[in-house]
């Protein structure tokens, strides 16, 4: 795992409206549905004693994680996150995020139609030590068997705590 492992739990400030990382069910194989927002600067529990765990993702985060795709794929400029499919952790000091796009209004017919294959695939990105956020993988196409555990570059215990990122429907 890349980073060193900080010393206490990073808190986050976010913008006024937060949503929280789908949470995995341990008593079922159906796919975790999108949980109440927890209060701001709020994380939730280690998922275990490597110190991966989810946290609250923020707009903020939203858009810089938004940002970096657009850097990586230029063609696309009108798009977002799909709602209730925004994956946010820690592991150590490092942080991650893994999400699916679509079209946002004023896509061109260009990224309408680019968006039916690229946008059905889920995005996975790193923090940067300088606050940033870089692409690091994508799904298959279709989507791999084993979701965001298929991504090597995604810590097997962040992938335990986000169920291994199913898909809402």
């Amino acid at each position: 795992m890349a980073g060193t492992p900080s010393n206490g739990p990073a808190i986050t400030t976010p913008p006024t409206a937060v949503t929280t990382t789908p949470a995995p069910s341990r008593t079922s194989a159906a796919p975790a549905k999108a949980v109440s927002p927890a209060p701001a600067g709020t994380l939730t529990t280690p998922a275990n004693d490597h110190g991966c765990r989810n946290l609250t993702v923020s707009n903020e985060v939203k858009a810089a994680v938004t940002g970096a795709y657009q850097r990586s794929f230029p063609r696309f400029v009108h798009v977002q996150p799909v709602p209730h499919q925004f994956f946010y952790g820690q592991c150590g000091g490092v942080r991650y995020a893994a999400t699916r796009f679509e079209a946002t209004p004023g896509a061109t017919h260009e990224e309408l139609v680019g968006m039916q294959d690229e946008g059905s695939a889920t995005k996975y990105f790193r923090g940067t030590s300088g606050g940033s956020w870089i692409y690091i993988a994508s799904d298959g196409f279709p989507r791999w068997p084993h979701g965001c555990g298929d991504v090597p570059q995604i810590p097997e215990t962040l992938v335990a705590a986000w169920g291994n990122c199913p898909v809402v429907q």
